[in-house]
């Protein structure tokens, strides 16, 4: 019999517990970021790292020398920082990164990365990216030979995980895979005993409906989950569609968050959300987009976070290259 993390013992930790670190890869794609959107996500940036490094070392990731000197020189005095030469083409560590989990150590599982549905060519390369973090961990590293996301899927440490259907269920990622066979997939090697399947992410999401940005777990059985009041807004439907399957599920404590407003571009609409939190030792940072919903998300999270700090982070730069602080982010559990 095939040995897996499972049946080693490993589990997908809830993001909460312990962490020993957080990697970043520090921004610097000129497709992602041009002009003078770059210096505005830089301070994102580090405004994340200052709030992170009181709780954890954060382990970011540069190119090469010359970057890490420039780097070192915006982050000076930001708390516990770790540079790490590792080049990559952009910032997603949640979706090419491995994703961590533990038992009686951690271990890696390093999943397959092909730019969400081979949309964009010249972010492939950042899958060899990832076996490089992989590497530079030097961790026990599992590989399942599927394709799958950080952001796609988010677990409460005790065997249940959100995903949504309309990304590990669509055919640009495990063409023939379906949902009892990725379920299995998911319970070998996350241990994920209870999938709970939503429908779809919002308008501008261009990764087929991340998890991350529409439901979360903030407490074993607690989920905060992303709401539209405007009927009239695309993201209604779904939103309230994924709403109502959450709370049809009697053992779920669900909490809703307000979507930001509307956010467009001449390309098309940016997809801002609170949801997209990421949850440290000592802070929660938070997507805030400079609008009336900010102080409503905030405060609902300082309410379930009791003893971190929730911290606002404004993210109008970021989104701009369609994800923000918790695509841009992922942990290393401590044991």
């Amino acid at each position: 019999m095939k040995e897996t993390p499972a049946s080693l013992g490993y589990r997908m930790p809830a993001e909460w517990e312990e962490h020993a670190a957080t990697w970043l890869s520090w921004p610097k794609d000129p497709n992602t970021f041009p002009g003078d959107i770059l210096p505005k996500v830089e301070a994102a940036y580090a405004r994340m790292v200052e709030a992170l490094g009181e709780g954890e070392e954060v382990r970011i990731l540069v190119d090469d020398e010359k970057a890490e000197r420039r780097v070192r020189a915006l982050l000076k005095g930001a708390g516990r920082v770790s540079y790490h030469r590792l080049k990559t083409v952009d910032v997603w560590v949640r979706d090419y990164g491995p994703t961590c989990v533990k038992g009686r150590d951690v271990a890696l599982v390093r999943w397959r990365f092909n730019a969400w549905g081979n949309k964009y060519e010249d972010l492939l390369p950042d899958d060899a990216a990832g076996d490089a973090m992989a590497a530079e961990a030097g961790l026990k590293t599992f590989r399942p030979g599927i394709v799958l996301e950080g952001g796609s899927i988010d677990a409460d440490g005790e065997g249940a995980l959100l995903t949504t259907e309309q990304c590990l269920l669509n055919p640009n990622r495990n063409p023939g895979l379906g949902r009892s066979a990725l379920e299995g997939v998911l319970r070998d090697t996350l241990g994920a005993s209870d999938v709970v399947w939503l429908r779809r992410g919002i308008e501008g999401d261009d990764t087929d409906g991340h998890i991350d940005d529409i439901a979360r777990f903030v407490g074993h059985s607690r989920v905060v989950a992303a709401s539209e009041a405007d009927r009239n807004d695309p993201n209604y439907a779904p939103l309230a569609e994924n709403l109502e399957l959450l709370e049809a599920r009697q053992s779920l404590d669900v909490r809703t968050i307000p979507m930001p407003p509307k956010i467009g571009t001449p390309e098309g609409r940016l997809p801002a959300s609170h949801l997209n939190f990421y949850i440290g030792n000592s802070a929660v940072v938070v997507p805030t987009f400079g609008g009336r919903s900010d102080r409503e998300a905030l405060s609902a999270l300082e309410g379930l976070f009791p003893g971190r700090d929730v911290v606002g982070v404004d993210c109008r730069a970021l989104v701009y290259g369609l994800g923000t602080l918790h695509c841009v982010t992922q942990q290393i559990p401590v044991p």
